[in-house]
């Protein structure tokens, strides 16, 4: 597919408006060929008029879990360790059909690909337990609506009592007993699955589709699938996510089970710190840990709606980008932000970190904000060149209409993009080369049947979700004993206002 943009104006921080003059930037082989003003189309060139509107790359969604986008509006704002108990308990009345994590999983690409978001890293966690079938459905789903992604599994591999802290001494004996249990799912079947998704789909969709490796969190895996995993992301150049001090209570956690160290003192201490890994969240960390963080030249995730919807706390945005850590921004989950949508999440961005430091100076700009849903995220995906507009980067582009009210009058355009931009303005969506979004609308899915038929089916679920979450009612007096304990022992931070 060869595509020609006539008359485009390039987002450009250096110029007045962040635009640069009217030019041409020629597509072919899945990448930016050439760009200048005195191009001219080629006879099999497609020509998309430009019509003097921004020319701008494909946001990257540095952190998500698709396996809710069926779940908006499910549950109130309530903490991770609470919020995680309704969310995803692991009853075999939740397991889903192949056929229902794939459209589960289509929701969120159509929402992502109409608002401009053309690359997504996946942590997936799977309930009850992952399945080959219903891994391969969800890249299958991720293969026809023609984004570009990287998926992990995310999957715990040790009893729930071993995850948090305090939880034990609060339940009686049965409940003990059951929650001392190891997920039916245990390191060998994990490295099977892994292995699986390796073989079968990395570098499968010309390239589109790609693996990485997840451990979901230091403290939910043993020491020795931590390492494994990180054999297998280094065998194979992959990101490898891990979530990493999101809440207070985890910071307790490091306090109470190792030793004092946090979790990122915990990872570096197993020799298993480095560039591949995104440390996601990275809230609750310290001056030693952010020096530790930034050694290693490990990525970070900030998911601000998510951190807010949850009550986490706020990153440190401006103590890492001064330490030059890469930072990449993400939805987390749609349950958790209620949307799929990076302008939403670029936004919250843009403004939140304005609570924690009186010194306006130290508030990220706007150019960061575009940097980390950009450049940003391509540099955490580790796909060369992703997030820019320069030769041989990846033709992952957004046509954004400046005639839209947010950029009347066109002010500074990395500004009216972080705060003004809702995704409405995005007249064009390319992925590889290939347009998959046109005016707000999927262009080679039947999108009115996917939705109908998502409707419908993911709308059966509910009373399964509903039954699972009242089950855990009879849980929930112990983990906010346990919350509220945690909340109690002193920290040496502040990262909540």
């Amino acid at each position: 597919m060869k595509s020609f943009f006539r008359n485009v104006r390039l987002l450009d921080s250096t110029a007045t408006d962040g635009a640069s003059a009217p030019t041409c930037l020629r597509v072919a082989g899945g990448v930016i060929a050439e760009i200048g003003p005195a191009l001219r189309p080629e006879p099999d060139e497609t020509v998309i008029e430009g019509q003097g509107d921004l020319l701008m790359p494909g946001l990257v969604n540095g952190h998500f879990h698709s396996s809710v986008n069926h779940m908006k509006g499910r549950l109130p704002g309530m903490p991770l360790e609470i919020f995680m108990l309704y969310e995803c308990p692991e009853f075999d009345l939740l397991r889903p059909t192949p056929r229902e994590a794939y459209l589960r999983t289509m929701l969120g690409c159509i929402e992502m690909l109409e608002t401009g978001t053309t690359a997504v890293q996946d942590d997936c966690f799977f309930v009850p337990e992952p399945e080959a079938d219903i891994l391969d459905a969800v890249m299958q789903a991720y293969a026809d609506s023609g984004i570009r992604a990287r998926l992990a599994i995310d999957q715990p591999i040790v009893p729930e009592l071993d995850k948090l802290p305090f939880l034990s001494e609060q339940l009686p004996p049965a409940l003990k007993a059951e929650l001392s249990r190891p997920p039916r799912v245990g390191h060998a079947e994990m490295q099977a699955l892994n292995r699986h998704l390796i073989q079968r789909w990395h570098g499968s969709s010309d390239g589109l589709l790609q693996a990485a490796v997840s451990i979901s969190a230091p403290q939910r895996v043993t020491p020795e699938y931590f390492a494994e995993l990180d054999d297998l992301s280094r065998a194979h150049d992959l990101p490898f996510y891990a979530h990493m001090l999101e809440t207070r209570l985890q910071r307790v956690f490091g306090q109470e089970r190792l030793g004092g160290r946090s979790l990122v003192r915990y990872t570096a201490d197993l020799g298993l710190l480095s560039d591949r890994m995104n440390i996601i969240h990275a809230i609750w960390i310290d001056e030693a840990d952010m020096d530790l963080i930034a050694t290693s030249g490990a990525n970070v995730a900030h998911n601000p709606n998510s951190n807010l919807r949850l009550g986490s706390g706020i990153m440190p945005f401006r103590a890492l980008r001064d330490r030059g850590v890469n930072i990449c921004l993400g939805v987390d989950e749609a349950i958790a932000d209620d949307a799929v949508n990076m302008w939403l999440v670029m936004k919250t961005a843009g403004m939140i970190h304005s609570l924690t430091d009186p010194d306006w100076l130290h508030w990220p700009q706007a150019t960061e904000i575009l940097a980390a849903a950009t450049t940003g995220g391509g540099t955490a995906m580790r796909v060369p060149g992703l997030g820019q507009l320069q030769v041989d980067a990846p033709a992952d582009l957004n046509l954004i209409d400046l005639s839209a009210i947010a950029y009347l009058p066109l002010n500074n355009a990395p500004r009216q993009l972080v705060h003004c931009e809702t995704g409405s303005s995005v007249r064009l969506t390319m992925v590889a080369g290939r347009v998959v979004s046109k005016n707000g609308r999927v262009c080679h899915l039947d999108r009115a049947s996917l939705l109908a038929e998502a409707a419908a089916c993911l709308g059966a679920k509910r009373r399964a979700v509903e039954e699972a979450a009242a089950q855990m009612d009879d849980r929930l007096p112990f983990y906010r004993a346990m919350y509220l304990r945690a909340m109690e022992t002193p920290v040496p931070m502040a990262r909540r206002i």
